[in-house]
């Protein structure tokens, strides 16, 4: 089955308002950044995004929170946006912090079909005995917080419960990928992208690369192609560093 589209429009056309969305990516590596884009470009609104975070300010799905697309999100990390800290301080966005690990359980959980699980990871803090703000009110007070979550003990050790993760959409970006959905990920970029990509009811990838079936070393494949319904073709332009650190150039060694 060809799971190709011609453009990034035409994959994210259908994505309605209020749509949940899982995004790949880790800081500004391995973003779908061209899908985010043209998700800006189409209009959706009232989103809910599940992250590892909210891009940064101007890029990623920082572009989507600065246009007030971004109702709620799930995520492990939001430093590095202003925009976000000033939506959320001012509850115009709803935030649920979670553990990243427990973040990355969630959404392998939910695309393996796992309702649950428990984990130790936030037993004894508020993650786990609620009171975490979601939203707060413009006066500075808080809104909406998180509900105390069930606690059970295995060999004697406090466990807490945790649900998986299952979106409507999610995208995704991987260096390589097939016409039958199958993706590769190169290096650092295998973050959080094959866990969205299992996560979402409708997985939308974006590859640099498209190669025809049977391309792909079978051991290279990181996404079988089950899990994904829509692959588009962007090659390697627009991508961002985050933060560019250099070091001073060695001075050249002078000859006697």
């Amino acid at each position: 089955m060809d799971k190709t589209v011609q453009s990034v429009r035409s994959a994210v056309a259908d994505i309605p308002g209020g749509a949940s969305l899982a995004v790949g990516g880790f800081g500004l590596c391995g973003i779908p950044l061209m899908l985010i884009n043209a998700l800006l470009e189409q209009g959706a609104t009232g989103l809910a995004t599940v992250s590892n975070n909210c891009g940064v300010d101007g890029a990623g799905l920082g572009v989507l929170l600065e246009a007030g697309r971004i109702r709620r999100t799930i995520g492990s990390y939001v430093g590095e946006n202003r925009e976000f800290a000033r939506q959320y301080l001012a509850g115009e966005l709803e935030l649920e912090l979670c553990p990243q690990g427990t973040l990355a359980e969630r959404l392998r959980a939910g695309g393996a079909g796992v309702p649950a699980f428990y984990t130790p990871a936030g037993v004894g803090t508020l993650v786990s005995e609620g009171g975490l703000p979601w939203r707060y009110r413009p006066d500075g007070g808080v809104a909406v917080a998180s509900a105390a979550k069930e606690i059970r003990d295995f060999e004697g050790r406090p466990h807490v419960l945790e649900y998986g993760i299952v979106t409507d959409f999610a995208l995704v970006r991987a260096a390589r990928g097939d016409r039958h959905g199958n993706l590769s990920y190169d290096a650092s970029a295998r973050n959080f992208n094959p866990l969205c990509a299992m996560a979402g009811r409708v997985t939308i990838a974006e590859v640099e690369k498209l190669v025809e079936p049977g391309e792909l070393d079978p051991r290279h494949v990181d996404t079988p192609g089950v899990f994904v319904q829509r692959v588009v073709e962007v090659g390697t332009a627009g991508k961002q560093i985050e933060k560019l650190t250099t070091r001073p150039r060695p001075a050249e060694a002078t000859c006697p």
